[in-house]
């Protein structure tokens, strides 16, 4: 589920990142006197009084910055202003009110989210000085909250307000419903224009100009097949060609959005083949763990036989040997080729994605494995399998107890994950197991 976006905005050191990693509970953002320090978003997800949500930490706005690094931070604070449900904006007491932080306030005011105003840097105990009041003349319609982000402070009656003014969590569960598909890919692999063929207009921009799309965008389709949330990303890029940080920015979004999605578009240009930043790209969806569709795009531009099909299968399969699980189609954003059979693919692989195996079918499993191929061993001692259980789901995790992890080498491991797949499917998603020998800590692979 996407959690609701809080985020933390200001100009230049007035504490943001202090505080950030006050509430997240780990220095993850650095703190310096330094203006500009924090240029790139941070992103935790944390909780409070039972609601999740999504804290982010940007760098501060400045009003005159003809500095490229001050502009790139300007341009990714109103970024995170537009994306966030909650807005916490934060002030230097011992500054007093400046020209930025008047601009800054009706940058807030104008994005119409709610804005909790936050008077940082009260490090006294008892009356609050005279200082503070200053900050009211901001104009903002809730009241100002003294804070001291490096004492904590006041941290918990942000966070209270911060709770009170999220979206109701019923708004989330009105998408539980939808599947939510992410499409990623590196520039010009024509992810703009699947989403657009498959919505039926040209809600996204498509050009021919790699980096179009600078940051995600959600669009909702509902028909026949299901109900569904289309994530389109920014391409992905190689790193040592990201020059401008607008960019690096974009592949950071593009990382959150594969962790929001259930279901993954994996696009390859059929035109290039299966390069190496391909093979980068679907690491994303396999290391978090979601259901993988390879959509092999612009098929119409290809010369082709009758062993074409499968002779490019097997090079993507060559090149993500770790996602022969995800099945592969051909398409044409284009022309529309097979772009209809898109929406039975992605439900599919959402629904093993989603399967739970009940413990006596795995312990049977297990059994005939093992009867058909005999455990390691090694000088006398013998690997020995006792149950199998799943403890969760999206994806499948399955905890495996035996007698001695060290034996449990990695091609019996392959070898028991195999025997899952071809007796109850698990097409399109990645498989983890998690071998426990009793008395020690788990294994996870």
């Amino acid at each position: 589920m996407a959690y609701p976006v809080v985020a933390i905005v200001g100009r230049p050191n007035v504490g943001k990142s202090t505080l950030f990693n006050k509430i997240v509970g780990e220095k993850v953002a650095i703190v310096e006197n330094t203006p500009g320090v924090t240029r790139d978003r941070l992103y935790r997800e944390t909780s409070w009084n039972g609601r999740t949500f999504a804290l982010v930490d940007t760098g501060g706005i400045e009003r005159k910055a003809d500095d490229p690094i001050f502009k790139y931070m300007r341009t990714q604070t109103e970024l995170a202003v537009e994306m966030a449900d909650v807005i916490v904006f934060m002030t230097d007491v011992t500054a007093g009110v400046t020209a930025d932080d008047r601009e800054v306030s009706k940058m807030m005011q104008k994005s119409g989210k709610p804005v909790i105003p936050v008077v940082n840097k009260v490090d006294g105990v008892g009356t609050l000085p005279a200082e503070f009041y200053e900050f009211y003349e901001l104009g903002f319609d809730n009241d100002l909250i003294a804070l001291s982000s490096v004492h904590g402070s006041g941290t918990g009656d942000l966070l209270d307000k911060i709770v009170e003014l999220l979206p109701d969590a019923g708004e989330n569960e009105e998408q539980d419903d939808f599947i939510k598909v992410a499409v990623i890919g590196k520039p010009n692999a024509g992810k703009s224009s699947i989403i657009n063929r498959i919505l039926g207009e040209n809600r996204l921009i498509v050009s021919d100009v790699a980096g179009t799309t600078r940051d995600a965008v959600d669009t909702r389709k509902e028909n026949e097949y299901g109900k569904y949330i289309f994530i389109d990303t920014a391409g992905i890029r190689r790193q040592s060609r990201i020059e401008d940080r607008i960019e690096k920015y974009s592949v950071l979004r593009a990382k959150m959005a594969v962790e929001r999605a259930q279901v993954c578009l994996i696009m390859i240009d059929a035109a290039e083949g299966v390069t190496e930043q391909d093979e980068k790209i679907a690491g994303l969806a396999h290391e978090a763990g979601k259901a993988s569709v390879i959509v092999v795009n612009k098929w119409d531009a290809v010369e082709k036989n009758n062993g074409s099909v499968k002779k490019f299968t097997e090079e993507v399969y060559r090149h993500l040997a770790y996602m022969s699980y995800a099945p592969v189609i051909f398409v044409s954003a284009k022309t529309g080729l097979r772009v209809e059979k898109l929406y039975e693919l992605i439900n599919r692989v959402d629904m093993q994605h989603a399967m739970r195996v009940t413990t006596g079918m795995l312990n049977d499993l297990l059994s005939d494995a093992v009867a058909r191929v005999q455990p390691p061993s090694d000088k006398g001692r013998y690997l020995k399998l006792y149950y199998m259980v799943q403890t969760s789901t999206r994806p499948p995790e399955f905890v495996v107890f035996c007698n001695n992890s060290e034996l449990f080498h990695f091609s019996y491991q392959r070898y028991i994950e195999n025997r899952l797949r071809e007796t109850f499917g698990f097409e399109g998603t990645p498989i983890r197991l998690i071998i426990r020998q009793k008395g020690d800590n788990a294994q996870n692979v």
